[in-house]
């Protein structure tokens, strides 16, 4: 799509309203609808947007340090540019509409807006002579809950769809056809079909992996992904879940990342016959890239306090920045294969990811490995929870640590920029404040009468 293939479709199919998005920090949809004199307008010109999605979290508590935007600049609209590429159908909605992108383009929002974060690395990468392809895949859970009942249970005792464990089950796939084909009928709608949906360990747990596409496509696929995912649910009086791990009875909920590169002729950059496990020395240096930053960029993967209680060993998560070739207990996975399908799996990041973050991180690093033709360590062989690695490789513990790492990282301010970097990092700071001045459950049931 381009303007004018937008503009030709929404005259024909007689559309009065469309709804314009920006991917805040935490990789939440923030937009509105506008009627279609509107959106023309703005799909030539422009729009503006109060720049107040970049100062607030997810629970849109302003933050308190004016890093980007506050109350010294009286919250100033940002020029936004709609993408008329990132059209999507909204089989959701009776009546007839559709949702588009916008990034900011220009001055500071640009600099902090996740969109034209990733665009800046695709840049550098297409800059050495590649291009990306990539595809999510994301682990959700679905429950007999409404946003209104799970907040009066205080999100205790909620009702998972189905019981128990019963992972790549055809029963369940079976017995609940009907959702299973909604599922997959929306994706393919909106222009983001799955290649396939199956349910994992855990009661209520669900996978969907989204065919591969060009990187930018593939983020905003998962961004549109887990929002649609979350319609859909309330829609049919469920409700869908991509926490990193919402129980401690099980595994948490991964958002893996596969990621391959092209040379300008089409072929694969990672592909070499010549060599071991016919990894190329591209790949062999975008690994050793991924591997050494993956705890300075950790914070852009790994980007709330619950995505910590995921990282733990035996749980399917890695604790270090480990490697290997077809090693589903590393970090980052290797995978073998044809010209068309040699890949790497980056495996830390789980279902709470911003997208367009967590692909920048994954791909800005492995640029990064290119670059400096970085070297990994040897490929794990067996469990990587055995193998100790050098402190360097220890990932971060908790989100604090890791924005600390993230802020004063030479290479995460060099390929997203010290605005960037800056603004983030005290993101992170700030949501980890915020949970450090909850009183748990745990801290009730462990301290009130003992201490």
């Amino acid at each position: 799509m381009n303007i004018e293939t937008v503009k030709k479709y929404i005259e024909e199919h007689h559309i009065k309203n469309v709804k314009l998005a920006v991917v805040d920090i935490d990789g939440v949809l923030r937009g509105k609808y506008v009627n279609k004199n509107k959106f023309l307008s703005a799909l030539d010109k422009g729009f503006g947007l109060c720049n107040v999605v970049f100062g607030w979290d997810s629970n849109d508590d302003l933050y308190t340090k004016d890093s980007f935007t506050g109350w010294k600049d009286g919250f100033t609209d940002a020029m936004a540019t709609i993408d008329a590429s990132s059209m999507r159908m909204l089989p959701t909605e009776e009546n007839k509409s559709v949702i588009l992108l916008a990034d900011f383009s220009e001055g500071k929002a640009a600099q902090v807006c996740p969109r034209s974060i990733l665009k800046k690395t695709l840049a550098r990468l297409d800059g050495l002579g590649y291009s990306a392809t990539t595809a999510f895949e994301f682990e959700f859970f679905l429950f007999n809950e409404t946003p209104k009942s799970a907040r009066d249970k205080n999100f205790h005792n909620l009702e998972p769809i189905t019981p128990g464990n019963f992972g790549y089950s055809v029963l369940r796939c079976s017995s609940h056809a009907s959702f299973y084909h909604e599922i997959m009928n929306l994706t393919e709608e909106m222009g983001m079909p799955l290649e396939g949906l199956h349910t994992e360990t855990g009661a209520g747990v669900y996978e969907g992996a989204i065919e591969h596409s060009d990187a930018l496509r593939a983020a905003d696929n998962g961004v549109f992904f887990k929002t649609f995912i979350k319609v859909w649910a309330q829609q049919n009086n469920m409700m869908a879940g991509f926490m990193a791990k919402w129980s401690p009875k099980y595994p948490g909920q991964s958002g893996h990342i596969h990621i391959s590169l092209q040379k300008k002729d089409g072929s694969s950059a990672f592909y070499d016959t010549n060599n071991p496990d016919t990894m190329s020395d591209v790949m062999r240096w975008f690994i050793g890239g991924q591997q050494k930053l993956m705890p300075e960029v950790l914070a852009m993967v790994a980007a709330t306090c619950n995505s910590y209680t995921r990282l733990i060993p035996g749980f399917w998560a890695p604790t270090a920045a480990s490697w290997g070739v077809d090693n589903r207990t590393c970090a980052i996975r290797a995978i073998p294969g044809s010209a068309k399908s040699q890949r790497v799996e980056y495996r830390v990041s789980a279902a709470d990811i911003n997208p367009h973050l967590a692909l920048a991180a994954a791909i800005g690093s492995g640029i990064w490995g290119i670059e400096n033709k970085i070297e990994p360590l040897e490929g794990v062989s067996g469990s990587a929870y055995e193998v100790t690695f050098p402190d360097e490789l220890q990932l971060p513990r908790t989100l604090s640590q890791a924005a600390e790492k993230f802020k004063n990282s030479k290479a995460a301010r060099d390929l997203f920029g010290d605005a960037f970097v800056d603004h983030y990092a005290y993101t992170r700071e700030w949501e980890d404040q915020q949970q450090r001045k909850a009183i748990t459950d745990w801290q009730l049931n462990r301290y009130f009468e003992i201490i």
